[in-house]
C-alpha cells in the first residue's frame, strides 16, 4: 500500500486553527498565505509519494552498511536525496540570504512530516541539518555563516549533532571529549561520540559535525563545554582527523546510519599533530547554550516523526481493514464473512488511530504558527507571548506524539492481527521504528522533566494558567453553539482543563517541598498537558469542521472530521482525570517500595 499525504487534513489545521493567514501577515512572510501552502504542500506530497516513500520497506531489508571505514546507505538513497536538495526542500524555511527560501516554520512543518511518513530513516539526514543550520543562525560568526549554511540549505553538505559519550547519555556534564587551542586560532578535538545519527554517509560531499567538547582548563560540569564545528572535509580539500569507526545495528530506521566517530585517533596530518581541526562556535564554556539551540529544533523534529509515523501505520490499518474478509458482521447486516472494517472493535481501533494522530498534528502546526510569531511579529509583547507558548508546547509535541506513535503503530499490528506479527506485511515495521522516538533527543522522562522544571514550576505555573485560560475561553464558544457534540465536549474540555488545572497547582506548589513526589508524576503530567492541548485543538476543528459544513465546503470530510473530534472527547480526552490522580495523589505508590525490593 502506497503512502499518500494528508494534504487536505494539513491545510484544514493550517486555515482554521494555525492561522496561516495571520502568519502571512508577519514581516518577511507576506506571499506565504493559503495559495502558496497549498502549492507547497501539493508538490512535497508527490515528491515524497513518488520518490522517498518507495524506500521505505528497502531500506528495511537492505539498511545501511560499514566496510573500511566508509557507509553505504540504502539503495536508492542518494539518488533520492540528490532530488531532495535540488527540489530546494532542505531550504524550505531557512533565509533566502542563504540560499533558502524564507517560507514559516508553519508550512516547513507539515512538510517535515510528509518526508518522515515517507520514510523515517531518510529523513533524518535533513532533520539533523536542520538544527544545524538553526545552531549556526544563532550562534555562529558571519564568516562562519557564509562558510557553511549556503552549502548546506543547498543540500551538498549535510549537519550532524555529536553530543553523546561512552560514559555520558543525557548527563552531559560527564563530556570528554577534549578541545585543544592552536596558535591560529583554531582548535584539535579528541575523543569519542557516539549515536550519531548520519554521523558518516554517502549522500553529500561533506558532513559538518557540531561538537560538544571540553577546552584544555575548563571548569568541570555543564558549564565548561564549548560547542564546535568539525567539518569531515577541510577547506583545502584534505579529510579531516574524524573517522567513523562502527555503525549500529538498531530496532528500527535500519537505513539511517547511526555512527561511532572517533575524533583525532592518532592519524597525523601535514604541518600539524593529530587531532580534528575545529573552530569554536560563539564563546567558550557556552556550548550546552547553543546545543540546546539545535537540540529544540530536533525535538520538535522529532514530535513530527511521531505523528508522521502514525499516519503511515493508521493508512495503512485502514487498507488492510478494507481487504481482509472476516467473520460476520455483529448485527447482522450481512449474511456473510465482510471486511473486517465492518466489526466495531476495529473501528474503534482505527478511530484511535485516526483521532491520536490528528490531535497532534493540530497541536504541532498550532506550535509551529506562535514559532513564526515568536520570531516575526513587530510586537515585542506578542513575540514574548508566543514565544513562551511555542517553548511550552516543545515538550508536549516531542513527548506526547511520540508515545501516541508506539500505540498507534501497535494498534496498526493489531488491526492486522496475525499478519501483522509478520515481517513481509510491513506493519512491524512502524512499530520498531517507533519505538526510537520515545528514547533520542531526549527520552519522554526528560521531556517531562523539562515541563515540570523549567516549563510549570519555574515561573509558578503562569504559563499554564495562561494556556488553560485560553482553554476555558473555548469552552464557552462550545457551550454558545446548538449541537449537541459541542456541549459534550465542552464539559469534556472543562473536565481535562480542571484535572490539568489540580496538576499545575501540585507541580508548581511542591517542586521544590516534595521533588521526589513531583518528578514520580512528570510523564504523566505531560501526558495529561498534551492530551489537553490536543484535545483543545480538536474541540476547535469541532467548531471550525461545522462552520464549513454549514457553508456547504466538503461535506463529507466536514463530517469526518466532526466524528473524529467527537471521539478525541469521548475516548481521549477523558483520560486525563485519570492521569490528575495518578500526578496528584499516586506519588507514594512510586517511591515507597525500598530499593532492595526490586
Amino acid at each position: 500500500m502506497s503512502y499518500r499525504a494528508p494534504v487536505k487534513d494539513m491545510l484544514f489545521v493550517m486555515k482554521e486553527l494555525a492561522g496561516i493567514e495571520a502568519v502571512a501577515a508577519l514581516p518577511g512572510f507576506e506571499d506565504a498565505g493559503c495559495d502558496t501552502a497549498a502549492a507547497v504542500l501539493e508538490e512535497c506530497a508527490k515528491f515524497n509519494e513518488g520518490v522517498v516513500a518507495p524506500l521505505n520497506r528497502e531500506g528495511d531489508r537492505n539498511p545501511s552498511s560499514f566496510k573500511d571505514g566508509k557507509v553505504t546507505t540504502t539503495p536508492g538513497f542518494r539518488q533520492a536525496f540528490r532530488q531532495f536538495a535540488e527540489g530546494g526542500w532542505q531550504g524550505l524555511q531557512h533565509p533566502v540570504d542563504f540560499g533558502g527560501q524564507g517560507l514559516p516554520k508553519l508550512i516547513h512543518a507539515a512538510c517535515c512530516e510528509m518526508v518522515n511518513s515517507a520514510n523515517l530513516s531518510f529523513a533524518l539526514c535533513p532533520l539533523l541539518t536542520d538544527g544545524a543550520i538553526e545552531a549556526l543562525l544563532t550562534a555562529g560568526t558571519p564568516e562562519q555563516q557564509a562558510t557553511y549554511l549556503p552549502p548546506m540549505i543547498d543540500g551538498r553538505w549535510t549537519g550532524s549533532m555529536n553530543l553523546t559519550e561512552p560514559q555520558a547519555g543525557s548527563d552531559l556534564s560527564l563530556v570528554r571529549t577534549r578541545a585543544e587551542p592552536q596558535p591560529d586560532g583554531s582548535y584539535r578535538l579528541f575523543g569519542t561520540k557516539i549515536f550519531i545519527t548520519y554521523g558518516e554517509h554517502d549522500l553529500a560531499d561533506n558532513i559538518v559535525h557540531l561538537v560538544l567538547a571540553r577546552v584544555v582548563g575548563a571548569p568541570e560540569g555543564v558549564k565548561g563545554i564549548s560547542l564546535f564545528i568539525c567539518p569531515k572535509v577541510l577547506a583545502d580539500g584534505t579529510r579531516n582527523d574524524v573517522h567513523c569507526v562502527s555503525i549500529e545495528h538498531k530496532l528500527g530506521i535500519k537505513a539511517s546510519p547511526t555512527a561511532v566517530l572517533q575524533y583525532g585517533d592518532g592519524i597525523s596530518r601535514p604541518g600539524g599533530s593529530g587531532g580534528a581541526v575545529a573552530t569554536l562556535i560563539g564563546q567558550e564554556n557556552r556550548g550546552l547554550e547553543y546545543m540546546f539551540i539545535m537540540m529544540n529544533a530536533a525535538r520538535f523534529g522529532v514530535g513530527l516523526q511521531g505523528i508522521a509515523v502514525a499516519e503511515r501505520a493508521y493508512q495503512k490499518a485502514v487498507a488492510y481493514a478494507r481487504d481482509r474478509v472476516q467473520s460476520r458482521p455483529v448485527d447482522g447486516s450481512l449474511h456473510a464473512a465482510a471486511p473486517i472494517i465492518h466489526h466495531p472493535d476495529v473501528r474503534r481501533m482505527l478511530m484511535t488511530m485516526r483521532a491520536h494522530t490528528e490531535g497532534c498534528r493540530a497541536m504541532a502546526l498550532v506550535a509551529a504558527s506562535a514559532f513564526d510569531a515568536a520570531h516575526a511579529h513587530p510586537d515585542a509583547e506578542v513575540r514574548k507571548q508566543n514565544q513562551a507558548f511555542y517553548e511550552f508546547l516543545v515538550p508536549l509535541v516531542k513527548g506526547l506524539s511520540t508515545e501516541m506513535s508506539l500505540d498507534v503503530a501497535s494498534l496498526g499490528v493489531q488491526v492486522h492481527g496475525g499478519m501483522g506479527y509478520i515481517e513481509e506485511t510491513g506493519a512491524a515495521q512502524y512499530l520498531r521504528d517507533a519505538k526510537i522516538l520515545t528514547i533520542y533527543e531526549g527520552t519522554t522522562a526528560i521531556q517531562a522533566n523539562d515541563l515540570v522544571g523549567r516549563k510549570t514550576a519555574r515561573d509558578g505555573g503562569a504559563v499554564a494558567r495562561a494556556i488553560a485560560a485560553q482553554i476555558e475561553a473555548t469552552e464557552g464558544e462550545l457551550n454558545a453553539r446548538p449541537s449537541a457534540a459541542c456541549r459534550t465536549m465542552a464539559r469534556r474540555l472543562g473536565a481535562a482543563r480542571k484535572a490539568f488545572l489540580d496538576a499545575v497547582a501540585f507541580v508548581a506548589g511542591q517542586s521544590k517541598a516534595a521533588p521526589n513526589a513531583v518528578f514520580a508524576g512528570s510523564v504523566p503530567y505531560l501526558m495529561l498537558t498534551g492530551t489537553l492541548v490536543a484535545g483543545w485543538q480538536m474541540a476547535r476543528s469541532l467548531m471550525a469542521a461545522e462552520d464549513r459544513l454549514a457553508e456547504g465546503q466538503d461535506a463529507d470530510f466536514m463530517r469526518a472530521k466532526i466524528v473524529t473530534a467527537r471521539f478525541y472527547g469521548d475516548h481521549i480526552l477523558n483520560r486525563c482525570g485519570a492521569l490528575r490522580d495518578s500526578i496528584v495523589e499516586g506519588a507514594a505508590a512510586v517511591t515507597d517500595l525500598a530499593l532492595e525490593s526490586f
